[in-house]
């Protein structure tokens, strides 16, 4: 052997195993109480950016299941109209309140009256999310519509306007073109 490498060879000597000991060394303790802190205040303000970033509607920060134009424009349209399904809650805090009143009448009247809004309520969401349907086929094309818009649209009319993520970009009587 004259000293060149082998063809397919490795082109380095073996180390040697103090070598590798050392190489696979690792301190006993591994960070330091001011490193975890410098970690955990680096993940705070990545996750409080990427939480205003989604309040915001920024792409970059929305999960997969708002993410899109026609998602945008569903929010969009949704957020722009009134909807009985924004008074869910508070519809079932009264009839909450009114089973503690000791008449038979006013409770029995207060879930049935929760019942027919409750309808009403299904009725606004069959009918946003078919409104929706024909917007966005109108807008972008009958044959590139996203499954589940309706089903989107539905449930984001149930959400109060103030709980709702990403945050409404659009004024009420505003929609979107």
């Amino acid at each position: 052997m004259n000293g060149a490498p082998i063809p397919g060879g490795k082109g380095r000597a073996t180390p040697s195993r103090a070598e590798q000991e050392a190489a696979r060394k690792r301190p006993l303790v591994p960070d330091t109480k001011e490193a975890k802190a410098r970690q955990r205040a680096e993940l705070q303000t990545q996750r409080e950016k990427a939480r205003v970033g989604m309040a915001a509607g920024d792409p970059k920060y929305l999960p997969a299941r708002d993410q899109g134009a026609q998602r945008k424009f569903v929010r969009d349209y949704v957020d722009g109209g009134w909807h009985l399904g924004e008074a869910v809650m508070p519809a079932m805090v009264v009839v909450i309140l009114a089973t503690f009143i000791p008449l038979r009448d006013v409770q029995f009247y207060s879930f049935v009256a929760l019942w027919i809004f409750i309808f009403f309520v299904i009725g606004d969401m069959v009918l946003t999310s078919i409104m929706v349907k024909r917007a966005v086929k109108a807008k972008f094309g009958a044959d590139k519509i996203e499954k589940g818009l309706g089903w989107y649209a539905a449930m984001r009319t149930v959400q109060m306007r103030f709980l709702r993520l990403p945050k409404p970009q659009v004024k009420r009587g505003q929609r979107p073109v």
